[in-house]
């Protein structure tokens, strides 16, 4: 198996994305990652872009491509929260999580995909959530912005699953992240009692399923949505 392709992850600087760019460096990839701010893990090259603004993609994209080479992997993991219940919810709070989740994803795999139809090889991986197909109160805007990742990454592999590329999706339950961190004890304790496994997941668990996504052992599966949720949004 080949571990020297290149990948970008957006959002790599922090939570699920720094993991999932550390597991590829560790396996011997050329990892670049996008950030607003931060740095990504040591290893990688950073490049600053805002997903909402497709010229600041544009450029990061070649900066990347100039520095690493043709981006043959792809994962889509930029992503914002403006949790609120609906009838509190500005047209803000709605318009910038889907700009950012759902625009965000459209911007870098249409980036992307060219230097794939070249190569006649891709993988794009959009990061979801359990939450896109599960649902959840107070997160209208993030879940109809996650689940609209699958019919994404469906409607892509029927465009694009002819030339060796693959697109599918990967949804988390609750990671161990600055952002679950952030939720009052007896609200994790609550979700913990509905989940299976009894327990949050680290990001590294999820960051190895993506890396397995991206390997050559996962090269006849696109337009699937794997859970890695420890049992919380089975059957969705």
């Amino acid at each position: 198996m080949s571990t020297d392709r290149v990948v970008l992850v957006t959002g790599g600087n922090r939570g699920i994305g720094r993991a999932i760019a550390e597991r590829f460096v560790a396996q011997g990839y050329k990892v670049a990652v996008t950030s607003r701010s931060d740095e990504g893990p040591a290893g990688t090259l950073t490049v600053r872009a805002d997903v909402t603004d497709a010229a600041a993609v544009d450029a990061a994209f070649a900066e990347v491509e100039n520095a690493l080479g043709p981006i043959e992997i792809l994962v889509a993991n930029a992503g914002i929260t403006k949790d609120t219940l609906l009838l509190r919810m500005t047209e803000d709070d709605f318009d910038s999580v889907v700009a950012t989740n759902l625009g965000g994803t459209f911007r870098v795999v249409k980036r992307a995909s060219k230097g794939m139809l070249r190569a006649r090889w891709g993988r794009v991986i959009l990061i979801s959530s359990v939450v896109g197909l599960y649902g959840s109160a107070g997160q209208v805007n993030y879940a109809a912005s996650k689940s609209a990742l699958v019919g994404f990454a469906r409607s892509l592999t029927r465009e694009l699953g002819g030339r060796g590329i693959t697109a599918n999706v990967v949804a988390p339950g609750f990671i161990e992240t600055d952002m679950t961190a952030e939720l009052p004890a007896d609200t994790q304790a609550e979700y913990k009692k509905n989940i299976p496994a009894g327990r949050f997941a680290t990001a590294d668990e999820v960051a190895g399923v993506v890396t397995w996504m991206a390997s050559d052992d996962a090269a006849y599966i696109s337009g699937a949505v794997i859970p890695v949720d420890g049992g919380l949004g089975m059957g969705h």
